[in-house]
């Protein structure tokens, strides 16, 4: 098997679109549908198989070097794609004092898929995109690294986005699908811009795509312009961001989110995940009590992930939360050789340092 070679992965392709019926909604005129791009792979879910697959395809089975936060979804999906098929992965990983500590299930997770993880101060991780920081970077990796931005997202990973719109093109009908009626607005959560890119670019006339941003800055808006137009040359789509509902950032949350989440799980069903998808649905619904979306409007909400629960190393059964953790695991700081590292073991994912 080659790195190129994903669809021996056998992906979930198209991912099924789900009415959910909610009075929540109803009262307003407004039909919600889940696309449920969580069932793409158990281990490359939603749009990391988007973003990543183009990426390996290009990487081409060479050694893949990437960056992420502690918690970062992006380096687990690129630690388990370099398990399932075979090449080497190196993961940058934001702030050089967790080295000295154990790892947090989603390092602890990466490590056990191989991953070599090289820690670096916050200052050098800002500074990452200067040619001459990356090939500081680079020295430390195996030679001939293919590198992958942060979350994933560049011209790559923006084209790969494209079919997730045109699988929401009017009509649907296709197989694994429950909806027979367009789609007029699809929203999506956002961390570096680059689903959002490619899904509008996707969409076909008369849909317009919404992107919830789960990190404030107001900076994103200007990411995605430029991903678009390194992928497609200009502008592509029609798409607008909801700033609001970030819940204080990245990772974070509140007594409302949690409750909303919750509850939605109860009605319908799903547990949702808290740092993406849960923002976006309390945004839509919140803007369908506002009255943005007018009666007769079919929202679509991209189901991105799902809650963690850290997949085993080969030949051992998915853990649940909370349950038994994995072996000694490999860990590299920035200015050391590789050293080896206890894990943490699993549990319930904490907020991602500031």
């Amino acid at each position: 098997m080659t790195a190129f070679d994903l669809s021996s992965l056998d992906p979930l392709l198209p991912s099924p679109l789900r009415a959910a019926e909610d009075e929540r909604l109803a009262r307003h005129g407004v039909r919600l549908l889940l696309k449920r791009d969580d069932l793409i792979h158990p281990d490359l879910v939603g749009n990391k198989w988007r973003k990543l697959a183009p990426n390996l395809a290009a990487a081409a089975g060479r050694p893949v070097l990437t960056f992420g936060g502690a918690y970062s979804n992006h380096l687990r999906a690129t630690a388990a794609a370099g398990r399932l098929l075979g090449f080497p992965t190196v993961g940058v990983v934001r702030g050089e004092e967790l080295a000295d500590r154990p790892l947090n299930p989603s390092l602890a997770r990466c490590a056990a898929d191989g991953m070599r993880l090289l820690f670096v101060d916050r200052a050098t991780y800002r500074a990452k995109d200067d040619p001459e920081v990356l090939a500081r970077l680079l020295e430390r990796a195996p030679e001939g690294c293919f590198v992958v931005p942060e979350g994933g997202s560049n011209a790559l990973a923006v084209r790969g986005c494209v079919e997730l719109g045109r699988e929401l093109r009017a009509p649907h009908g296709r197989a694994g699908t429950d909806a027979d009626v367009a789609v007029d607005v699809v929203a999506v959560a956002c961390g570096t811009g680059g689903t959002l890119a490619g899904l509008a670019a996707g969409l076909g006339p008369g849909q317009r795509a919404l992107g919830i941003p789960v990190l404030k800055g107001g900076f994103l808006g200007a990411e995605i312009r430029t991903l678009q137009e390194r992928a497609f040359g200009g502008p592509a789509g029609d798409w607008s961001l909801d700033e609001r509902f970030h819940f204080g950032g990245y990772a974070r949350s509140t007594p409302a989110l949690d409750d909303f989440a919750d509850d939605f799980a109860q009605r319908h069903g799903l547990a949702i995940e808290r740092i993406y998808v849960a923002k976006m649905l309390y945004g839509l619904f919140t803007l369908a009590a506002e009255g943005t979306f007018p009666r007769g409007t079919t929202l679509a909400a991209v189901i991105t992930g799902r809650p963690d629960v850290p997949s085993s190393p080969p030949g051992r059964p998915r853990p649940e939360a909370g349950g038994d953790g994995v072996g000694a695991v490999s860990t590299v700081r920035s200015s050391e050789a590789w050293v080896r590292q206890p894990s943490a073991g699993f549990s319930r994912l904490g907020p991602a340092n500031p």
